[in-house]
């Protein structure tokens, strides 16, 4: 079944406290490592520390070790954990609750390929167990599912102990430049920052952009400084004063002069969380700030030191990437501000306005969820946009009505599904060709056997080298089916049969409804 839901912690409590009555256990996921220790303190409170273990990727091999006995000898009533955490030893299974669900971290990128949404309905089918997804904003798929009747649809229409939501405001970020505003905070957020830590509230600011600024660029002959690895800009990281890229670790001291032209005219374009907090730091000199994203949480029980030392009211404003959109509970946070709405509505997916809205109303979330009524201020170049009017009024309703008409135009998820062949090379021409062969290999089965896909031109990835390797793609669109197995089983055979008599630099992958193209 699924949950559509504000306050769904309590509805899980609720289910699991059940469960534990009719002596069984329960698996309970949440997709990212830093909600686990807020998760952890609720369920302890109410069933007791003895009862519960938990997983995730933080875990010293000892702790992993002695975590997953206390599972597997039935010590542990209670497992929370990220993704990994569905393969745990659990025995007499009673529910498996994912939190979330829509999150895209519940898909592995790496081998093995699994969706943890998959595995737990495999998995409730051989117990005969219920599975749980909540969610404020489901998955389009999922939630189409719960339409059509082929999962339980259950709503929470208010929000828990009867919370007002927040009211929501859009600024429209080209008025702000033609006002002559070229910083990253607009006026109208600028006066709520002011009025907010005047009233000794909290706030939270959200940009999906770490460092200091996105690009390095010469502004004489244009040149920007890229990966020598991968073909990516670097990105700026002003406090270690290094230029970095966030695909292979590559680092380079921040350069003076373009090494193409020699001009000392050379300067950092677009903005990251360190640049936000910078800014904050001129604009509000007397704000405490603390900053979340992959540069602060790298050391262990960094989430839960970041997260504490917010919650416990040391911290006026809260800085950071999607880590701080997503299940957090912080009643004194009565001003949220999206810096930049249009990030996501840019990405090369087909699902860019269903993120931008999953993104847009999860932050928004995070205000008044105490006694005071909260705040929402987002920033946009396009306020026109259906998912970020959709996010202002906080109507899911009102998105998933609209989008899946456009799913449905374009045959895309959930009308059908998508399967991307990733083809990687230290060879450039040598992936190239393979690409063109499997293509064709492709192409002529469609023709002769009538299979009923959607085949697209074999073509460079979207990034097309990363760590010095040459990166393509084709896509499928299909009905999944027994045919479209075989297909991909002889394609890969043909494949295997190709590479014997090349130099094995070459590398194929085949992921299904894929949450990264490639």
């Amino acid at each position: 079944m699924v949950l559509l839901a504000h306050g769904k912690t309590e509805v899980y409590l609720q289910l699991i406290e059940k469960v534990l009555n009719e002596n069984k256990c329960s698996l309970m996921l949440v997709p990212e490592i830093s909600l686990t220790p807020q998760t952890v303190d609720r369920f302890i409170s109410r069933f007791g520390e003895e009862n519960i273990a938990v997983l995730h990727s933080k875990l010293s091999v000892g702790e992993r070790y002695d975590q997953w006995n206390k599972i597997k000898n039935g010590t542990a009533k209670i497992v929370i954990g990220a993704r990994s955490a569905i393969f745990a030893p659990i025995n007499n299974l009673g529910i498996i609750i994912i939190d979330e669900e829509h999150d895209p971290s519940y898909k592995s990128e790496m081998p093995p390929r699994y969706h943890t949404k998959e595995i737990a309905t495999y998995l409730a089918n051989k117990k005969n167990i219920p599975v749980v997804l909540g969610s404020a904003t489901p998955d389009l798929g999922t939630y189409y599912k719960a339409k059509t009747g082929k999962i339980t649809l259950l709503e929470l229409t208010k929000r828990a102990n009867d919370g007002m939501l927040p009211n929501v405001e859009i600024v429209d970020l080209r008025q702000e430049l033609e006002q002559g505003n070229k910083s990253m905070i607009s006026g109208k957020l600028y006066e709520a920052l002011k009025e907010n830590l005047s009233n000794k509230k909290q706030t939270i600011l959200f940009l999906n952009h770490r460092g200091f600024s996105t690009f390095l660029m010469c502004r004489d002959c244009g040149n920007t400084i890229k990966c020598k690895n991968c073909n990516i800009t670097l990105t700026y990281h002003a406090k270690e004063q290094k230029l970095k890229c966030h695909y292979c670790g590559y680092e380079i001291p921040l350069l003076k002069e373009c090494p193409e032209c020699h001009s000392k005219n050379i300067k950092h374009f677009g903005a990251g969380t360190q640049k936000l907090e910078e800014q904050i730091h001129l604009l509000f000199p007397e704000a405490s700030t603390i900053r979340m994203d992959i540069d602060t949480v790298s050391k262990k029980n960094s989430h839960e030191e970041i997260l504490n030392e917010f919650k416990n009211n040391h911290i006026d404003i809260l800085i950071g990437t999607q880590m701080v959109v997503k299940g957090h509970h912080f009643p004194n946070v009565t001003l949220v501000g999206v810096i930049a709405a249009d990030s996501s509505l840019n990405i090369d997916d087909f699902k860019s306005s269903e993120i931008t809205f999953q993104l847009l109303t999860q932050v928004a979330g995070r205000a008044g969820r105490g006694k005071n009524k909260g705040k929402v201020i987002i920033q946009t170049y396009n306020p026109d946009n259906f998912s970020v009017e959709c996010s202002k009024k906080q109507d899911y309703n009102l998105f998933y009505n609209t989008e899946i008409m456009i799913r449905k135009q374009l045959k895309y998820p959930p009308f059908c599904d998508i399967i991307v062949i990733g083809i990687t090379s230290k060879s450039n021409k040598e992936g190239m060709q393979i690409t063109k062969k499997m293509h064709q290999y492709l192409k002529n089965r469609v023709l002769t056997e009538n299979l009923g896909i959607i085949l697209y031109q074999g073509m460079p990835a979207p990034i097309d080298k990363i760590k010095n390797k040459y990166r393509y793609r084709i896509i499928i669109k299909c009905k999944y089916n027994d045919d479209i197995i075989k297909l991909i089983n002889d394609m890969l055979n043909e494949y295997n049969t190709e590479r014997e008599s090349k130099t094995g630099n070459t590398r194929l992958i085949v992921d299904l409804n894929p949450t990264n193209w490639y």
